[in-house]
């Protein structure tokens, strides 16, 4: 698979949906990544800031303390 076909399956993830996925204000999730506890978002033009799937994951995974 070529980096463009790879760049063009990219998801992303709006404040929105990030905010039902931890069950947290929208808030929350910007002052996370103003923090540096959450990765730093992405923009697209003057108005779309979205985060990567893949950072989110990433995220998640070094979060999981083992029981």
């Amino acid at each position: 698979m070529s980096k463009q076909s790879k760049d063009l399956n990219t998801k992303f993830l709006s404040d929105k949906q990030l905010s039902d996925r931890y069950e947290v204000h929208r808030a929350t999730i910007w002052r996370w990544s103003r923090d540096g506890f959450f990765p730093q978002p992405v923009k697209f033009g003057n108005h779309c800031t979205r985060w990567k799937l893949s950072d989110v994951e990433a995220w998640e995974a070094a979060q999981e303390v083992p029981a």
